[in-house]
């Protein structure tokens, strides 16, 4: 790792602790405890579900993994790392990373499960109610307060430069995969094996992923959060969406591309390559100031112009926008903040914590926020052939081409996904 990264980590650890006693002081709090959580088992099992660490605990030392740990946070003190580091043969023992940001906290390993004592008026914040009953009552204190968390969620909306390094290298690692899904594709590999490909050289496990990459074939295509990997490549190949990330130190990449098959329409390639156009067009549109909401809604007019330019709607675009059609074929948002969740803390408030909610005509939009320097976004217009969606047009009279969307549904649909910092000036494209 460079000397670099770990010199901005060690200034994001510094910010992190002046904004930190700043809000506790603010929010009338002398100390703060962050639990990591850990694994859940399933029902009537002694095996662990995937676990993935809280994120204000990651936001601080980076470890997505780490389970039974707490961070104690006092102003003018030094954070306090209590790391659950049992002695065990059945498992690895947790350790601690060679590297300098370790020097900067207070760092005691606990071979049993500990909670932490807390100074004074305190606040604890994660997954506390999964404790035992007793643990809970041992903490002694406030949990979750409301204006605390807007704060600190707040406070993750804008990225330091480490942490803007590590979005970067986790989509340089997740388009790597995504290379090797788009020639598994053109190998004709089923589902399961350009899935197999996506995690091989992207270098990651399953287990690991920051979401259940989505790798759908075909008709698949249109199913928004496909979630099965089939094992026997189709017989015809249509089309590939591949919807799939990595995670750097904590931070997630969240990356979109879809491919026309050998077998698919010319009408569907041409899509493919209208859709790249227009997610280039929106992420230059991307600035400072910015209102996210009216760039969503700028999607959906020029995806009106597509569907009036590609012969799938012989109305005007405008007809398109006020008629709901441009909903039918896309009916998701078209993007959120992006950091240590996938869909990062904050995106449907204002900077103050009060609600800033999705609008009632595009309620599956997850950001309604002003842009501004420092926010990382995801910008991912999408175009489906859903027929559950398309259905209700048949009963509008609506001048749709039904005959080409006929011929379109086993192409099943198109999503075009990039990482975009807004930078002081404009923005800068984290996605190669």
């Amino acid at each position: 790792m460079s000397a670099t990264l770990f010199n901005q980590q060690l200034e994001h650890i510094a910010h992190l602790q002046r904004e930190y006693d700043a809000l506790l002081a603010q929010h009338g709090f002398d100390s703060l405890a962050i639990y990591s959580g850990h694994a859940a088992m399933h029902f009537a099992d002694d095996h662990a579900a995937s676990f993935q660490s809280y994120g204000h605990f990651m936001h601080w030392v980076g470890l997505a993994d780490v389970q039974h740990s707490w961070l104690v946070i006092q102003p003018g003190k030094r954070p306090q790392l209590h790391l659950y580091a049992p002695d065990d043969f059945w498992h690895l023992t947790t350790q601690l990373p060679d590297e300098p940001w370790v020097s900067a906290l207070d760092i005691k390993l606990c071979t049993r499960r500990t909670t932490p004592s807390l100074d004074g008026k305190a606040a604890v914040i994660g997954d506390v109610a999964s404790l035992p009953q007793d643990t809970q009552q041992a903490l002694n204190a406030e949990r979750a307060p409301d204006a605390l968390m807007r704060s600190l969620d707040e406070l993750r909306v804008t990225k330091t430069p480490y942490e803007i390094a590590c979005l970067r290298e986790a989509n340089r690692l997740a388009m790597a995969g995504h290379q090797a899904a788009q020639a598994a594709f053109i190998g004709a590999s089923g589902e399961l094996d350009i899935q197999l490909a996506y995690l091989a050289a992207s270098r990651q496990r399953e287990s690991l992923v920051p979401y259940q990459n989505i790798i759908g074939l075909n008709e698949h295509a249109g199913v928004l959060h496909y979630q099965h990997y089939e094992l026997t490549p189709p017989k015809q190949r249509f089309s590939l969406l591949v919807d799939a990330g990595r995670r750097f130190r904590g931070y997630c990449a969240d990356i979109t591309r879809a491919y026309a098959g050998a077998d698919a329409p010319e009408a569907f390639a041409e899509l493919v390559t209208a859709l790249h156009g227009l997610k280039d067009e929106l992420v230059y549109s991307i600035a400072p100031g910015v209102d996210f909401v009216a760039l969503h809604e700028r999607m959906h007019e020029h995806l009106a112009e597509i569907l009036v330019a590609h012969d799938l709607f012989k109305g005007t675009p405008e007809q398109a926008v006020t008629d709901g059609v441009t909903r039918a074929f896309c009916p998701h948002g078209l993007g959120h903040l992006l950091g240590i969740q996938v869909h990062d803390v904050a995106g449907l408030r204002h900077p103050d914590g009060s609600p800033a909610p999705a609008p009632q005509d595009h309620p599956a939009l997850r950001l309604t926020r002003t842009l501004r320097p420092g926010m990382v976004v995801t910008i991912e217009p999408g175009l489906y052939f859903i027929p559950m969606l398309l259905e209700p047009l048949r009963d509008k009279a609506l001048p749709v081409n039904w005959a080409l969307i006929d011929e379109l549904l086993p192409c099943g649909g198109i999503r075009i996904e990039d990482n975009v910092l807004v930078t002081e000036s404009g923005h800068d494209n984290l996605t190669p």
